[in-house]
């Protein structure tokens, strides 16, 4: 691993002993590499992952190009959301994994808000 990877990874074990998804308010993880983007909505009580949406999926994949930019970040976001509601989950708690708040990342949690998730 990168000494950046390094970095991220004490970041998000940091914020990990205190973030923590319920049932009534579950986890949105991110996971960010080169080629593509994952977020899922996680119950952590469980250790059950509720809703996922990714760059690969097949409804984002025939509306992009590629999936690591700022445009298919966006469509997994709302995907994840259109998902998120589909299963009656409102409102969740946002783990951005220790990556800034910044580029694909801002772009999909501002998109999972616009879908209607409050976080």
């Amino acid at each position: 691993m990168s000494r950046r990877e390094v970095l991220r990874q004490a970041r998000h074990e940091r914020v990990r002993k205190r973030v923590s998804g319920t049932p009534e308010r579950p986890r949105l993880n991110v996971f960010r590499s080169l080629n593509n983007i994952y977020a899922q909505v996680v119950n952590d009580e469980l250790g059950q992952t509720l809703v996922s949406a990714s760059t690969i999926d097949k409804e984002v994949r025939e509306s992009v190009k590629t999936g690591g930019n700022t445009e298919a970040a966006k469509e997994a976001g709302r995907l994840l959301a259109k998902r998120a509601l589909d299963k009656g989950i409102k409102q969740v708690v946002f783990d951005r994994g220790g990556y800034q708040y910044h580029g694909r990342v801002k772009a999909l949690a501002e998109a999972a808000r616009e879908g209607g998730l409050e976080f």
